[in-house]
């Protein structure tokens, strides 16, 4: 990543997405003791990744936020005082950032399997998007109006078999679409993450259907050598 990218500063996600700062001495890890060497290639990512460390100086709880971040700065995808919904959202990095961008005015709910640390200026709910009172349950949280914007950064556990996890994820994304499609407003935009090959035809034919324009990005923050791309819908027809 460029050195020219601003840090964004506190915790407040409001600032342009990116770590900054000069350019720093790798860190070399070796395998020592039970560590295997997939643990030691994943620690070494770790520490020579400059969004996680920009993610722990910002006060966000995942690398993540950065990613959510960047397609705001490209997409404006969040408003002042919208409306959001974070499916799969632990352990919640895109929700601080939709809290922080969306302002006090705003409303924010994070919905996963997993429980949640509470966020401070979001509804944090446990329960599975796919049940058949989530959508109700969202309803109620923002305040029984629609949502502006579904974000989904939900990933099955991948198996290494390509063809598979393609299959995994894909059922996950058009999940989250057909959630997405009963609970925005007109005009609302939908977020999803994907494996490259991105979307079959079918999903392709009801986003089209469904939003008037449909993109694939690869936000900065996404590593070089990850296979996640995000599909990105705007100007949902209701």
């Amino acid at each position: 990543m460029s050195g020219s990218r601003r840090r964004p500063g506190g915790g407040s996600g409001g600032g342009r997405a990116g770590p900054g700062g000069g350019r720093d001495l790798a860190v070399t890890v070796r395998t020592a003791g039970r560590r295997t060497p997939s643990s030691t290639r994943w620690l070494s990512r770790q520490l020579n990744d400059p969004y996680v460390a920009a993610a722990k100086a910002a006060g966000y709880r995942s690398r993540a936020a950065f990613k959510l971040a960047e397609l705001d700065d490209r997409y404006r995808l969040i408003r002042k005082g919208a409306r959001i919904v974070d499916l799969g959202a632990a352990p919640g990095g895109w929700t601080q950032v939709a809290v922080a961008r969306a302002g006090a005015e705003g409303r924010v709910v994070a919905l996963d399997l997993l429980p949640i640390e509470p966020i401070p200026g979001a509804v944090v709910l446990q329960g599975d998007f796919m049940a058949e009172d989530a959508p109700a349950r969202l309803a109620e949280a923002l305040g029984g109006a629609r949502a502006d914007l579904v974000l989904s950064d939900m990933a099955p556990n991948t198996t290494g078999h390509t063809a598979t996890d393609h299959l995994r994820i894909m059922g996950l994304a058009e999940a989250a679409l057909d959630f997405a499609i009963r609970v925005l407003a007109p005009g609302g935009a939908f977020v999803c993450k994907l494996f490259q090959g991105g979307a079959e035809r079918t999903m392709l034919e009801t986003l089209k259907k469904h939003f008037a324009t449909v993109r694939h990005a690869k936000p900065p923050a996404s590593r070089k050598d990850s296979r996640e791309l995000y599909i990105v819908a705007q100007g949902f027809r209701a």
